[in-house]
This record gives C-alpha cells, structure tokens and sequence, in this order.
C-alpha cells in the first residue's frame, strides 16, 4: 500500500495515457477526450430539441463510464492514498510565487486563490467564473480540450490538433506569466 501513497515519476502516467490512444482505437474506434462528456451528459439529460445535443449521445456512454472512473480514482486518491509529505514546490517557483503573494504550498492549489472565503469575491468572480466560462468556451470553439486535441488528435497526426495543441501551450504560457500575475498583483 505505501508505493502507492509515494509520488511516482511523471513518465509512469505518461506511458499509461499514451497507451490509452492505441487501446482505444482498437476496441471500436473511440475518440478519446474528457470535455465531450458534458455534452453526452447534456443530451441525456435535457428534454430541448437543441440541434447541439441531439445525437445517439448512448453510442459514446463508455465515455461517461470513463469520466466516472477519472472522478472516483481522484476521490479515492485524495482521501485514501493521499501522500502525508507536504507538497514540494522548487526554490525558484517559491520565489515568483512569493513575489505574487503566494506563501502556502500546503495543498496541491494555493490556499490564497482557491478557498471558501475567497469564492465570493471579485478574485473568486474572477478565477472560478469568468474562468470557468473561458476555458468552456475555448474547448467548444477548439473543437474539444487539450486531452482530445494533445493526446488522441497529434497520435492521429490530426493537423487542427496540432494548431489548437499550440494554441493551448501558447495560452498557458501567457495565462501563467503575464495574466496570472497581474490578476493577483491588481485583485
């Protein structure tokens, strides 16, 4: 049981999702992506002649069993194979984060962002809702999210997949460095 409360080297996870690519595409074809999910869930959900959701969504529920499995193995994770260690954050990571006004790596996610009191912010407004909303509507104008376009779409040498791969880097990149410091230098 300790090996798996112990941190494991990224390229184990690595391997596995890169496996998960061929497995798939043999046991019937199946695109792999976690943002068509919510719109699975949408066309089972809603009653509405909505052109967007009306589709056999019930050919893609192995899709929904997936998510449901991401969902109850970070549950199970977070509360019964939780490493007891502190987070380790890099020196130099400690450094930028500092000069942001970030000093507590005792969680996976800085308590000065993603807390109770700061959801009913203008912060909480600002990170939780507007953006919620943005990488909502950036997946749906992509045409799919990152584990969709990075991993299934460039294994299948998909050309959209990689200009939105790239777009999706080039945000993050800019989201990281220039927006998410200004954001909590000014909020």
């Amino acid at each position: 049981m300790e090996i798996l409360t112990q941190p494991w080297h990224w390229s184990i996870a690595g391997v596995i999702i890169g496996l998960t690519v061929p497995a798939l595409l043999l046991l019937g074809n199946k695109k792999f992506g976690i943002s068509s999910s919510m719109r699975h869930i949408c066309a089972a959900c809603l009653p509405a002649k909505i052109p967007f959701f009306t589709y056999d969504w019930k050919k893609e529920v192995w899709n929904l069993f997936f998510v449901g499995g991401v969902l109850l193995g970070g549950t199970i994770a977070a509360f019964w194979l939780a490493n007891p260690e502190p987070v380790v954050v890099a020196e130099q990571t400690q450094a930028r984060l500092l000069s942001y006004g970030i000093t507590d790596y005792s969680h996976l996610l800085p308590s000065e962002i993603f807390s109770w009191d700061h959801l009913f912010s203008l912060k909480g407004f600002v990170f939780f809702v507007l953006g919620g909303f943005l990488v909502g509507f950036g997946t749906r104008w992509a045409g799919g999210c990152t584990s969709g376009h990075s991993i299934m779409g460039l294994a299948n040498l998909q050309w959209p997949s990689l200009v939105a791969t790239i777009m999706f880097m080039a945000g993050g990149f800019l989201s990281a460095n220039v927006i998410l410091p200004f954001l909590l230098k000014h909020l």
